[in-house]
C-alpha cells in the first residue's frame, strides 16, 4: 500500500504540474539548430535510425566492436599456426583497410570508417598506444643492460649501425621516386625504421619457447633491450632536429631531450621511491597510487610533446622510472593492460591497417623497391646480428637464433612508421611497402627459430664415425 501510495500521489502531482506548465512554454524550440535532420525517405523510424547510425559516437563504437572482434580473432588463429598474436591483429587491421574491404566493399567500408570519423580513433589509437609504451618502459628491466654488458651492447649496436648504414644506403636509390622532404631527414628515417627490434615480440617468444633462464634467451632480451632504448634515443632526437629545425634551434632542442631525461631518472625516480615507501607504510591508498602513477605517465607524455618528440617518449620513459620491485609493476601493469592491449592498441592496428594499400605492389618497379626494403632489412638485422655474435664467440645455432630474434620488428615497427607518416618524412607508398616488411620479418622469426632448433638437435644425435 506504500508503494502504491507513492506512485499515485507523486505520480499525479508530477502530471498535474507538467500540465500546468505547458502555458510557460516558449514560441522557439530549444533544440533548434541542434536537432537531427530526420530524412523523409524511407519512412520515419528507418530514417532516425540512419541519422543516428551516421553520429559520431555510434559509428565509434560500431568501430570499436568490430576491431575489437576482428583482432582478437585473427590474433587467436595466428598464435595457433606459431605466429605472435601482433600478426594476426596487424592483418586485421589491413583486412578492415582500403586493401581488402575498401577493395571488395567499398559502401561498407565507407560507412564503417569514412574519412571524417578517422580523427577520432587515431586520438583514441594514441591514449591506448601511450598507455601501451609505459607498460614497455616498466617491462624494461634496465638490470639487463648490466648482465652479459659488452656482448649485448655491441651486439645491439652493431644490430642498429649495420641496418642504419644499409637504410641510409637504400635512401640514394629510393628518395629521387618517394621523397617528399629534405634528403638528409628521409634518409636519417630510413636507418632509423631499418634497426628497430620489437621488444615485446621478442620478450614473448622467449618465453613461449621457455628460453627465459637460458644463456641464449637472456642474451637476446639483454640486446633487445639495449637496442630499444639506443633506437629510441636516436628516433627522439631526429624527431627533435626535424621539428625544430637546424642551427641553434635544434641544439636547443636537443639539450631540453637530455635535461629532462636527466629529471626524470634521477629526482623524478628517487620521488617514486619515496612514494612507494609511503604506500607500503599504507600512508598512501591504492587508488592514490594508481592517480599518481597515472598522472606521471600523462604528464612526462605532455612535457615530451611540448619538447618537440613525439609524446611517446615521455611515456617510455615514465615507465622506466617506476620502482620495479614487491609487485608495485605488476599490480600497474595488470591495471593497465586490459584496457590498453584488449580495446585501445587494436584501434592502432586498424589505423596503421586503413592507412596501408597492400595493392601498391602492381607494377615491377614497386616490387623491386619493396624487395630492395625486403633484402637490407633482413640482410641488415638478422645477418648482421648473427655476424657479429659468431665473432664474440657464439656458436652458430645461437648466433641464428639472436639474428632470427633480433630481425624481430613487430608493433615497434608500426608505432616508428606513423611517426614518419604523420611527420610527412615518408610517402604512402613507402608507409605501405615497410609496413609489409615488419609483417613479413616478424612472421620469419619463429620458422627460422624451428628451423635452427632441428639443426641443433641433429647436430647433437649425430655420432661421429
Amino acid at each position: 500500500m506504500l508503494y502504491a501510495t507513492l506512485i499515485v500521489v507523486f505520480g499525479g502531482l508530477i502530471f498535474y504540474l507538467l500540465h500546468a506548465g505547458k502555458t510557460f512554454d516558449h514560441s522557439v524550440s530549444p533544440f533548434v539548430g541542434t536537432a537531427k535532420s530526420i530524412p523523409d525517405s524511407g519512412g520515419f523510424f528507418s530514417g532516425l535510425y540512419k541519422v543516428n547510425l551516421q553520429e559520431a559516437l555510434p559509428r565509434l563504437l560500431l568501430q570499436i566492436i568490430i576491431i575489437i572482434i576482428l583482432t582478437q580473432l585473427l590474433g587467436w588463429l595466428f598464435k595457433k599456426i606459431g605466429q605472435p598474436a601482433v600478426i594476426g591483429e596487424t592483418v586485421a587491421g589491413i583486412i578492415l583497410g582500403p586493401s581488402l574491404l575498401g577493395l571488395l566493399f567499398p559502401d561498407i567500408f565507407h560507412f564503417i570508417f569514412p574519412v571524417e570519423s578517422l580523427p577520432n580513433l587515431r586520438f583514441l589509437s594514441q591514449i591506448g598506444l601511450i598507455l601501451f609504451m609505459f607498460i614497455i618502459g616498466m617491462e624494461l628491466d634496465t638490470r639487463l643492460l648490466r648482465k652479459q654488458a659488452f656482448e649485448a651492447l655491441i651486439i645491439s649496436h652493431a644490430s642498429i649501425l649495420i641496418p642504419f648504414t644499409m637504410g641510409v644506403f637504400l635512401s640514394y636509390y629510393l628518395y629521387h621516386t618517394y621523397g617528399q622532404t629534405d634528403f638528409i631527414s628521409f634518409a636519417l628515417f630510413m636507418g632509423i625504421a631499418m634497426s628497430i627490434t620489437a621488444f615485446p615480440v621478442l620478450a614473448r617468444i622467449i618465453r613461449d619457447r621457455k628460453l627465459t633462464d637460458t644463456k641464449l634467451g637472456n642474451l637476446a632480451i639483454s640486446c633487445a633491450a639495449s637496442d630499444d632504448v639506443t633506437a629510441w634515443c636516436i628516433l627522439a632526437i631526429l624527431i627533435a632536429l626535424i621539428r625544430s629545425g637546424s642551427g641553434m634551434n635544434g641544439f636547443f632542442v636537443v639539450t631540453m631531450v637530455l635535461l629532462y631525461v636527466f629529471i626524470m631518472l634521477v629526482p623524478v625516480k628517487k620521488m617514486l621511491n619515496k612514494i612507494q615507501a609511503a604506500y607500503e607504510k599504507g600512508k598512501i591508498a591504492y587508488n592514490g597510487l594508481m592517480a599518481i602513477m597515472y598522472s606521471l605517465m600523462l604528464l612526462s607524455s605532455w612535457c615530451t610533446e611540448v619538447i618537440g618528440i613525439h609524446a611517446l617518449f615521455g611515456a617510455f620513459l615514465a615507465g622506466i622510472v617506476i620502482p620495479k620491485k614487491d609487485g608495485l609493476q605488476k599490480k600497474i601493469i595488470d591495471r593497465i593492460s586490459d584496457v590498453s592491449m584488449v580495446m585501445l592498441l587494436p584501434l592502432f592496428f586498424v589505423y596503421t591497417g586503413l592507412r596501408t594499400n597492400a595493392g601498391i605492389l602492381n607494377n615491377s618497379g614497386l616490387w623491386i623497391s619493396f624487395l630492395l626494403i625486403l633484402v637490407c632489412a633482413v640482410a641488415g638485422k638478422f645477418g648482421g646480428s648473427t655476424l657479429i655474435a659468431k665473432v664474440l664467440g657464439q656458436n652458430w645455432n645461437d648466433s641464428l637464433s639472436i639474428g632470427a630474434l633480433m630481425n624481430t620488428r613487430g608493433l615497434m615497427e608500426l608505432i616508428v612508421l606513423n611517426i614518419g607518416y604523420d611527420m610527412h618524412i615518408i610517402s604512402a607508398d613507402i608507409f605501405s611497402m615497410m609496413v609489409l616488411m615488419a609483417l613479413l620479418t616478424t612472421m620469419m622469426t619463429n620458422p627460422v627459430l624451428n628451423w635452427i632448433e632441428r639443426r641443433k638437435i641433429k647436430s647433437q644425435i649425430r655420432v661421429p664415425g
